[in-house]
């Protein structure tokens, strides 16, 4: 079946590595770039895994094997009806919707998220299946390289403070171009996350974003709108941060004192 650029659709068939992320996805952990070892005729996890974007059903194959249920979530309506006659017998629901749609409250139990997700609605993917209120055990998705490296970077983003504020990050394998068909224009990487409870609070990631409004600028500048920027100077520097620093040179328990310095100083 032919692939569908507009929705940028890249079939993975290797199945060495689709049995890797989807070991990923059923194992307990992972640590650094190596995946636990999982049998999948020895083991079945029991709970429920939710595809995103199943495309042509290679990596369902490989999820259908480690998990009670999978629950593949297809944008493309001709992939979603056919998607079940490959997999006679087996516990799958295909679902044909926009994953950013589909309501994750309606999934009884633990469950965990995988997918190949297309590159251009990255993002958009990962702030909803980390801030949906059943929050999943694991979320492993494999995305451009560039991405998944942002993310766990110490030079932060909007993007990688929002995923460190909901989950622990790691990168697990790299899966070059030349393993998809058609090939992408760069490789991917598997970025494997762990939710948990929010560090900072909603506020906060607002001031954040406010912060980076203009990222290559100094976080006093940026926040010059809210608060008298002599006054936000001398907070910095009562609290040990640089006045001269950039957004991506803070991380979250930084923005939680600048966020606390804006508070004190709007009384």
């Amino acid at each position: 079946m032919q692939n569908n650029k507009a929705l940028g659709q890249h079939w993975l068939k290797n199945r060495e590595i689709l049995d890797e992320i989807a070991n990923l996805a059923v194992s307990t952990g992972v640590d650094g770039n190596e995946s636990a070892e999982i049998s999948p005729a020895k083991t079945k996890a029991k709970m429920t895994c939710v595809e995103i974007g199943p495309g042509l059903g290679t990596l369902t194959s490989s999820l259908l094997r480690r998990f009670d249920k999978v629950i593949a979530v297809e944008y493309d309506a001709e992939l979603a009806q056919k998607l079940p006659g490959s997999f006679p017998g087996t516990n799958l629901e295909v679902v044909n919707e926009d994953i950013l749609k589909y309501d994750f409250s309606k999934i009884e139990g633990p469950y965990v998220v995988a997918g190949n997700i297309p590159y251009y609605i990255t993002s958009p993917i990962i702030e909803k299946v980390l801030g949906v209120e059943n929050r999943p055990e694991r979320v492993v998705l494999l995305m451009q390289k560039e991405v998944a490296e942002r993310i766990v970077d110490t030079r932060e983003t909007i993007l990688s403070l929002r995923v460190k504020n909901l989950a622990d990050a790691k990168l697990g394998p790299v899966v070059r171009k030349e393993e998809f068909t058609p090939p992408p224009k760069v490789d991917s990487q598997v970025l494997v996350m762990r939710p948990h409870a929010p560090v900072v609070s909603d506020k906060v990631m607002r001031l954040i974003e406010i912060g980076f409004a203009a990222p290559r600028k100094k976080v006093t500048r940026n926040l010059m709108g809210l608060v008298p920027r002599e006054e936000l100077k001398m907070g910095f520097v009562r609290n040990n941060i640089n006045i001269d620093v950039r957004p991506g040179e803070l991380h979250l328990e930084d923005w939680q004192k600048v966020y606390d310095i804006v508070k004190k100083i709007m009384r």
